[in-house]
């Protein structure tokens, strides 16, 4: 590495021998982007009040949607694969892939314990956690770039915030729609 002081923030990804494929890293920041939006949607319309359920609804939502996704996922890889049993390591791989939309819900949940314990106003927690959620799920435009090389600008800052605009328009039409 140089002595550039940038250099660190542009360095490899991974530090792995095999860097992950980009087939891996793609079906990744798509449940990390789908996690974050369902955690979202169901942070938006909690009760302050009850921070300890709200802390077992996202946890719930994370693990409901880690399962559903990962069955949806073993069902459609059937037709890319064509063989009814698929292999070990396939299937190690694909719940791999799906660990971000359990993850989704961890710092959320970190902060709305905070709450719970009244170490922040619980409202306040809420609305973190929220932010946090937000910035997320902006913050992929970032992990993308760096996936292609490409040092992040004006255009990265730009997606983020498209990103995360129609993140939260879908977040609003699933709370409207379903609450």
């Amino acid at each position: 590495m140089t002595a550039r002081p940038w250099t660190l923030l542009h360095g490899p990804l991974f530090t792995r021998s095999n860097p992950l494929e980009r087939k891996h890293a793609a079906q990744r920041i798509s449940a990390y982007i789908y996690g974050n939006i369902l955690i979202l949607a169901a942070l938006i319309p909690l009760h302050v009040t009850d921070d300890f359920v709200g802390i077992l609804i996202l946890l719930g939502t994370a693990g409901s949607t880690f399962v559903a996704h990962v069955f949806a996922e073993a069902v459609a890889r059937r037709v890319n694969d064509g063989t009814p049993a698929p292999s070990k390591a396939s299937v190690l791989g694909h719940l791999r892939d799906s660990v971000p939309i359990l993850t989704s819900a961890s710092v959320p949940c970190v902060i709305l314990a905070m709450g719970w314990l009244d170490w922040i106003e619980p409202r306040t927690a809420q609305l973190a956690a929220e932010i946090v959620i937000l910035a997320r799920i902006g913050g992929t435009v970032f992990v993308i770039d760096r996936l292609n090389n490409e040092r992040p600008g004006r255009a990265t800052l730009l997606g983020a915030s498209a990103v995360t605009v129609v993140a939260t328009a879908i977040v609003v039409i699933k709370v409207i729609v379903t609450h």
